[in-house]
């Protein structure tokens, strides 16, 4: 595929922060059995990948602001760009030695979500999507599954973890879905469920208690791969409201109807 100027800036910059992971990554297996664990080393490699795409993402568009896991909001001088970026999505399973973990920078202009990236470091997989360009892995075109029916479906989710989100709601959801649907997987990344549910490899993704850079570029990949978002109630306010439900447009609004009787 032909990647824009802009595509490119993006790729450049997950591809520098992944290779850090990377060796990060490949620390954290001799730190499982120390006393103290790996949980500050793992924190520390969040924070080094967060300076490199900010460092880098800067260089090449010093005007732009951002949205990020640890900084939070950096204010740039053009009001109209920002950035939205994860360092390091799945921190859980990354801590655990579980391969399954993505960088994800998205871009949003006057409000709008115009792109997005999503790498594994680790299995080399890029996504890239950029508003009315399409979707890709690794220059492959994605598009949504095309099963409708949820008897056949694989559905994605994230489950609420110790001390976070709503339990009894997710349990009351996930109880009703599990007897519509061939299976739900809960793999530990926003980013990559929601990437993965591009490449159809997922029929549809739900997932309530979120934060916007754990699913803004997964919007736009979705959306470029021909999928629809929603907000886990249906509504157009994900990264207001902290959920998002994906998938093509029946099995989203059939797995909706689902959720709502929770």
């Amino acid at each position: 595929m032909a990647r824009s100027a802009l595509l490119n800036v993006m790729v450049d910059a997950v591809r520098k922060a992944g290779r850090a992971l990377t060796r990060d990554f490949g620390e954290v297996e001799n730190l499982q059995v120390s006393h103290k664990g790996p949980a500050d080393f793992v924190s520390a490699a969040d924070r080094k990948a967060e300076q490199i795409l900010f460092e880098e993402l800067s260089r090449v568009r010093p005007t732009y602001g951002f949205l990020m896991e640890e900084r939070g909001v950096v204010e740039g001088s053009d009001p109209a760009f920002r950035w939205i970026v994860d360092p390091l999505d799945g921190t859980t399973n990354f801590l655990h030695g579980i391969p399954i973990f993505a960088i994800s920078v998205a871009l949003e202009r006057q409000g709008q979500l115009v792109a997005g990236v999503i790498y594994n470091p680790v299995m080399d997989e890029l996504f890239v999507a950029e508003r009315g360009g399409g979707a890709f892995l690794n220059d492959r075109r994605l598009r949504v599954a095309t099963r409708s029916n949820l008897a056949e479906c694989v559905i994605g989710s994230g489950f609420p973890f110790l001390g976070q989100g709503d339990h009894g709601r997710f349990l009351a959801e996930a109880r009703l879905v599990m007897n519509e649907v061939a299976g739900i997987r809960r793999c530990g990344a926003a980013a990559l469920d929601l990437a993965w549910t591009a490449a159809g490899r997922f029929d549809a993704y739900w997932e309530r208690g979120l934060n916007a850079w754990d699913m803004a570029a997964g919007i736009v990949m979705i959306r470029e791969a021909g999928g629809f978002v929603t907000d886990a109630d249906g509504g157009d306010r994900m990264l207001e409201a902290g959920s998002v439900l994906a998938g093509n447009e029946e099995v989203r609004k059939r797995l909706g109807a689902v959720l709502a009787k929770a």
